[in-house]
């Protein structure tokens, strides 16, 4: 093995990823249901999005469009292996530590198996399309041959280079606990581009855009996209210069990949050491403990909390919810355009902390298991988590709600938008557990993954079927402030507030009551989804 070259290598490693797809959608029939689900909806978008580029060839602001869509790309790619399901066992090179690999011809094989999945044949599409778009005459159409596998490539490594790097610091306790801020900073700078988007809509449309695009048609992988635009041009000088802007990109980030691999391959982590000291004195007094009632509920409340503060994924979903759900509707208030309505966004971002209350356990839940013999101790478990979630998200709601009616000097609607987020609480606590009983998947303790491979599908229906089912649970109470506004009968809206607190704690109650048989027939079932990863 150790006279191995990339060409020899590479065949292996895309072998290695077709099998640990197939063989992890093998496990269960609803699994292979749920990614065959999620590829052909992933892949259905995409073919609207290359329509929809083709559609603006010709267009006056498609150079603008295509440039600023491949860059949005390559941000994608760098943060989504970091802080979102993705990737699969090929792609952790510390699982290949023990095997004579060298650096340079694993990174040609790691690059090729990389290119295999729904994720790059996605940016594939958008990519081509972008090419596509401003490709005019033969010259544009020679340079796009080169500059779309250019444009894939660089994004595929930028990825992988920066996973690689951030390994140590995902994989270590204290690493991963400094990660939160980084996951936080790429959640908040995202709703910063959602407010940019706002104001560009009320500044007169894309031509604003127009120097930014100036700008990242020479920034990689843009600057392939950007080269077929300036050969359509005639500025063939000009479209080599870029097209070799973005080829020294690929080689200097395969170069730090490859550096990456040396020194995790070579170099011991010490990251975690005393650990279990830190751990023994935090466990030394009862603190939260005294707080909270006695018995199971009591026991498993504090578990709860105890993982959203100790264990860095889990903390890291709980801050970027608490961050983004205040954002949101703070934000819109500041720049004049929001409503307290947007208080019920915050009331969502945390109640998606419900669904897959069993994943945060992984393999650990089969201590959960031996505690739980009937559908009762099911049904009690589940509820000591939503009191868990509910001891954080009631005063939260109430905070920011207070915040936003405060910044838009509308406190009339508070009881009823307080009220109308009580009932999507209560939605979201009935919806997440009935998920986390049916579509349990792996959170995967060890890597730099949220999802264990093969279950990405089924976070996304978990996730995203919830939320609409728990659209739908609140229609009623939505029906009702919608006939309370429209008939004048303005005078009655604070009833919204004592109707939703009581409907959202029936509906949870009733969602608790529906998860926990499923529960307990479902715990060998559930043991193995969590355990995956």
């Amino acid at each position: 093995m150790s006279s191995q070259n990339a060409s020899a290598l590479a065949p292996v490693f895309v072998r290695l990823k077709l099998s640990l797809i197939k063989n992890g959608l093998r496990q269960s029939g609803g699994r292979r249901a749920a990614y065959i689900t999620s590829a052909v909806l992933a892949l259905l978008f995409a073919a609207l999005q290359l329509l929809g580029l083709i559609a603006l060839r010709g267009t006056e602001h498609a150079g603008t469009v295509t440039l600023l869509l491949v860059a949005l790309m390559a941000v994608g790619w760098t943060v989504m292996p970091l802080f979102f399901p993705s990737g699969d066992e090929t792609l952790d090179p510390t699982r290949l530590v023990m095997l004579p690999l060298r650096p340079q011809p694993l990174v040609g094989a790691l690059l090729a198996a990389s290119l295999v999945g729904i994720g790059p044949l996605f940016t594939l599409c958008l990519i081509l399309g972008s090419a596509i778009a401003v490709a005019h005459g033969a010259g544009a159409v020679v340079v796009a041959v080169l500059a779309v596998p250019l444009a894939l490539l660089v994004c595929i490594a930028l990825a992988r280079a920066v996973a690689a790097a951030n390994t140590r610091l995902l994989t270590s306790r204290k690493g991963r606990d400094l990660a939160v801020l980084s996951g936080l900073v790429i959640a908040v700078g995202f709703q910063f581009v959602n407010f940019g988007a706002q104001r560009l809509g009320r500044s007169g449309g894309l031509s604003a855009l127009d120097p930014v695009a100036d700008v990242v048609r020479w920034l990689p992988p843009a600057s392939a996209i950007g080269a077929v635009d300036s050969a359509g041009e005639g500025s063939y000088g000009r479209a080599v210069i870029q097209l070799l802007i973005s080829v020294g990109a690929l080689g200097l980030l395969l170069y730090a990949w490859q550096r990456s691999l040396v020194k995790l391959m070579t170099t011991p982590d010490g990251s975690t050491l005393a650990a279990s000291d830190a751990s023994r004195k935090e466990s030394g007094g009862r603190g939260l403990t005294s707080l909270l009632p006695e018995g199971r509920t009591g026991t498993v409340m504090l578990r709860t909390l105890r993982y959203a503060w100790r264990d860095p994924k889990t903390k890291a979903a709980w801050i970027t919810s608490l961050a983004i759900g205040l954002i949101v509707p703070v934000f819109n208030a500041a720049q004049g355009s929001g409503t307290v309505y947007f208080a019920c966004f915050a009331t969502g971002m945390l109640g998606m902390q419900m669904y897959n209350q069993f994943g945060q356990d992984t393999s650990a839940f089969w201590m959960v298991l031996l505690s739980i013999s009937s559908t009762r101790d099911a049904y009690l478990e589940l509820r000591a988590r939503a009191f868990a979630l509910l001891l954080v998200t009631l005063p939260y709601t109430l905070l920011v709600t207070a915040v936003t009616a405060g910044m838009l000097g509308d406190w009339t609607k508070l009881p009823e938008v307080v009220g109308l987020a009580l009932a999507l609480l209560g939605a979201m606590l009935a919806t997440g557990s009935v998920a986390s009983a049916t579509l349990a998947y792996s959170i995967p303790q060890d890597s730099r993954k949220n999802v264990a491979p093969g279950q990405g599908g089924i976070a996304f229906l978990s996730i995203l079927g919830g939320m609409v089912v728990s659209a739908v649970l609140c229609a009623p109470m939505i029906a009702l402030a919608i006939w309370l506004h429209v008939s004048g009968h303005q005078g009655s809206l604070w009833l919204l507030l004592p109707l939703g607190a009581v409907y959202g704690a029936v509906i949870a109650w009733a969602g608790l009551k529906v998860a926990a048989p499923r529960t307990a027939n479902r715990l060998p079932e559930i043991l193995t989804a969590v355990s995956t990863g």
